[in-house]
C-alpha cells in the first residue's frame, strides 16, 4: 500500500471470478497473483510487478469495476468533508487490522472513490516509476459535470488543473496534477460520452507495446472498446472490457 496524501496510492478490482480475472491481467499486463489471508473476511488477491504491490482484487457479488484508493490524513474528518461537498457514503469506515481504515464513497457526480488512511507503521516498499509495464499510468474521470468533478478534487484533494485541450465534438479534457508536478499531470477528465451510463473512474496500466497488448486482450476473451488511438506525448491507448464485464484501459509509450 502507498500513501502519498490527496493521491491515488491503490487501484481495487471487485470481480464476479478472481481467478479468471488474475490469469486475464496477469497475461495482458504483466502482473503476477499473490492470494493473501482472509482474516476472516472475503479472500483478498494482490496483483504484483516483481515482489511489489501495484493493485488489489476480490470477489464482490453484484460489482463488477475498477476502483481508486485516495489517501488522506483521516478518513472520518473527509467523510463528512466529502458529504458536505455533495459527495455519498456507501460503507462506513472500516478497519483492516495492522493494515489501512477505509471507506468506500462516491463524488457529488456518482463516481466511486475509496479514501484511506494507512497503518504508518505497515511496510511500503518502493514502486517501479511509470512508464514501467505493469505501473498505472494514468488516472481519467468521466463525469457529467468537468468544472463540478475537479472543483470537487480540488477542494477536497488539492488537486490542481494544468489545462484544458479542445477535443471537438467531445468537449473540452482537463489535465490535472496530484502533486508530481509531471508535465502531462496525473490524469484527466471530461464529459462522459453517452455510451457511458454513470460518472466513474478509468485506470491506465503501462504496457510494452499497445498492438501486442490488444492481441493479449483478445486471446484472453477481452474487448478494445475504443483504439488504438495516439495521445497528446506520443503514447497509444486503447480502453477495453475485460471477460467478467470490468473496464479497463492501456496505455503504451509505443504503438
Amino acid at each position: 500500500m502507498f500513501t502519498p496524501k490527496g493521491k491515488f496510492g491503490w487501484y481495487e478490482l471487485m470481480t464476479s471470478d478472481t481467478k479468471a480475472a488474475g490469469k486475464f491481467y496477469s497475461d495482458v499486463v504483466g502482473w503476477t497473483t499473490q492470494e493473501m489471508p482472509g482474516g476472516g473476511g472475503p479472500p483478498y488477491t494482490v496483483f504484483n510487478l516483481g515482489s511489489v504491490g501495484m493493485a488489489g482484487m476480490l470477489s464482490l457479488p453484484g460489482h463488477t469495476a475498477w476502483v481508486g484508493y485516495i489517501s488522506v490524513d483521516d478518513v472520518d474528518a473527509h467523510i463528512e468533508k466529502i458529504v458536505a461537498a455533495g459527495g455519498k457514503l456507501w460503507r462506513p469506515a472500516t478497519d483492516i487490522p495492522g493494515m489501512l481504515r477505509f471507506a468506500v464513497m462516491s463524488d457529488p457526480q456518482g463516481a466511486a472513490i475509496v479514501v484511506f488512511t494507512a497503518n504508518p507503521n505497515m511496510p511500503s516498499p518502493q514502486r517501479p516509476e511509470t512508464p514501467t509495464p505493469g505501473t498505472i499510468g494514468w488516472h481519467e474521470l468521466h463525469t457529467t459535470d468537468i468544472d463540478a468533478g475537479f472543483a470537487f478534487y480540488h477542494k477536497l484533494f488539492g488537486w490542481t488543473k494544468l489545462s484544458d485541450m479542445d477535443m471537438g465534438p467531445m468537449g473540452l479534457y482537463r489535465l490535472f496534477d496530484q502533486g508530481d508536478h509531471k508535465q502531462m499531470g496525473d490524469g484527466g477528465m471530461m464529459n462522459k460520452p453517452p455510451h457511458i451510463p454513470v460518472s466513474s473512474w478509468t485506470f491506465y496500466f503501462n504496457v510494452d507495446s499497445i498492438k501486442a497488448a490488444i492481441k493479449r486482450v483478445e486471446s484472453g476473451g477481452g474487448n478494445v472498446l475504443n483504439g488504438p488511438m495516439q495521445v497528446p506525448g506520443g503514447g497509444w491507448i486503447i480502453n477495453g472490457q475485460d471477460p467478467q464485464g470490468a473496464m479497463f484501459s492501456l496505455v503504451s509509450s509505443g504503438e
